[in-house]
């Protein structure tokens, strides 16, 4: 399996850690699979209450790429933002102790926070 860093070119923008909810939570009721596409939504409200293209590539605890199986209920993400034109925002804001969701449409699939900015500020932008 490829990875979005061999896809893009470029390292992940940041790196979070996250508990995905339950399906009694609701959450998930089938196992996820790596490189789905769940978008990412700002806990606070006042940095924005858009949804955005940023996916999550879920890591091994050894910090290697999930090749096989389903996504862990918790865990570590590298967050690729597809649309550079909207890294200037995500710039601004994404930091560590940032939270957030990973959401399928209006649905929270996980919470996460962000622990550490790896390649945000010097991946392209256009």
């Amino acid at each position: 399996m490829e990875s979005y860093t061999q896809m893009s070119g470029h390292r992940p923008d940041f790196r979070v850690s996250y508990t995905m909810y339950s399906a009694e939570e609701s959450g998930r009721y089938n196992p996820a699979p790596q490189h789905i596409r769940w978008d990412f939504r700002y806990d606070d409200k006042a940095i924005s209450t858009s949804t955005f293209i940023i996916w999550p590539e879920i890591l091994l605890p050894d910090g290697a790429m999930l090749t096989d199986g389903p996504v862990p209920m918790y865990g570590l993400a590298d967050m690729f933002i597809i649309l550079p034109t909207s890294r200037a925002f995500h710039q601004r804001h994404i930091k560590p102790g940032v939270r957030g969701y990973f959401v399928e449409g209006p649905r929270r699939m996980a919470v996460c926070e962000v622990i550490e900015v790896i390649g945000l500020f010097e991946n392209p932008i256009s």
